[in-house]
């Protein structure tokens, strides 16, 4: 049994990942000031003895002690970081400041919920841990990838002067239930236009490329990471590496939600990668032969089928 501190723990990812270290017998600290998070993904949780839920937001320090540390507090989706760009900000930089300083005080391994988005408009493809990617520092996504990019030079930095214990994940398109219906992500998007029969937004041609992997998939590779050995930090890609295009996409939600949804073609946003894929070679052989086992076609009936819960539908 150990003392685990998940920040962001009612987020989505969160929220699962709280669910699974509950489940192999760990003591959980939640750790949520819901901008983004809710506390119905925890609800059910919270009359576990294993399980405290705490309200705080990680851009001001926390004193408490635990062995373990999962960084996972941050607006993700493109609506909600984009709506308070500065505290999206602070949340990275000073959030993982304030985090890395608690793992020193206590001795705590720590684990930082790094993105793809680290990679911006990548010109390798697929991309590996070893490009350092093409950012645009001060366009409309920079809020979010320049201060995920900025959280892992802190990691790094505490690794080399401190000799911290830290683990660095960059994950890729995660979706799943609990997902939030209006957080603005493709995969809830088109989900929820299709079962309301709204027009399905395709932002450009709908020919750019993502990869999908689903909650499940990504939560093990996490709660591995943090396992691997002492000297083994990463930075590890943590994602499904099957690729689609944005029309795929769409029209495999509408087969699956047997809509009626017409396709509507908007311009596509400023900074939007045309193309998103991790090479998994790293984690695959560092994690224990992690892979992702979850088809997309399995992973959005599973996703359907909570939406449908959540909109009353079914």
């Amino acid at each position: 049994m150990q003392k685990i501190l998940v920040t962001g723990g009612a987020g989505f990812i969160g929220a699962h990942l709280c669910d699974r270290l509950i489940e192999r017998g760990d003591q959980v600290l939640c750790v949520d000031n819901f901008h983004t998070g809710c506390e119905a993904n925890i609800k059910h949780l919270s009359a576990h003895p294993g399980f405290r839920l705490m309200r705080h937001d990680i851009s001001f320090p926390l004193y408490v002690t635990v062995d373990q540390i999962y960084n996972l507090a941050c607006p993700a989706s493109p609506v909600h970081y984009q709506f308070d760009p500065v505290r999206t900000t602070k949340t990275s930089v000073l959030g993982a400041i304030n985090m890395l300083g608690l793992a020193k005080r206590v001795n705590a391994r720590i684990l930082q919920a790094s993105t793809s988005e680290v990679y911006g408009c990548p010109e390798v493809h697929p991309q590996p841990e070893s490009y350092w990617g093409k950012v645009n520092p001060i366009g409309i996504r920079s809020c979010y990838d320049e201060g995920k990019r900025c959280a892992e030079t802190l990691f790094f930095d505490y690794r080399r002067q401190h000799d911290l214990q830290i683990k660095v994940v960059r994950i890729f398109n995660t979706y799943g239930p609990l997902m939030h219906p209006d957080d603005g992500r493709v995969v809830s998007n088109f989900i929820v236009q299709a079962l309301k029969g709204d027009s399905i937004k395709i932002f450009g041609d709908g020919l750019q490329t993502r990869s999908f992997c689903y909650v499940d998939d990504l939560v093990e590779a996490l709660i591995r990471m943090m396992d691997t050995e002492h000297g083994f930090t990463g930075p590890v890609n943590i994602g499904n590496p099957c690729e689609c295009t944005m029309l795929e996409l769409a029209d495999m939600v509408i087969r699956l939600t047997d809509s009626k949804s017409r396709l509507d073609f908007l311009p596509l946003p400023s900074d939007d990668p045309k193309q998103r894929q991790p090479n998994i070679d790293l984690a695959k052989s560092r994690l224990g032969g992690w892979e992702p086992k979850v088809t997309l076609e399995e992973g959005l009936k599973e996703t359907i089928r909570y939406f449908k819960k959540v909109l009353s539908l079914s």
